[in-house]
């Protein structure tokens, strides 16, 4: 799943704020609604999944 290209067809704007080594960094900004509109394709997605790997991706997102 690119959590990226889900952001921003999501309508929301995705930034390159720096880059260190092979890590990058990045902020994610828009409105409510795209930010809702990014929600629900999630959990659309993750529920297209067996459970156990929605959780997995769930808890690899927070780390």
């Amino acid at each position: 799943m690119d959590i990226e290209k889900i952001a921003r067809d999501s309508g929301l704007l995705v930034v390159l704020d720096g880059r260190i080594g092979r890590e990058e960094y990045k902020s994610v900004c828009g409105s409510l609604h795209a930010l809702q509109r990014f929600a629900d394709s999630v959990c659309e997605l993750l529920s297209r999944e067996p459970r156990a790997t929605s959780i997995d991706r769930l808890r690899e997102w927070g780390r």
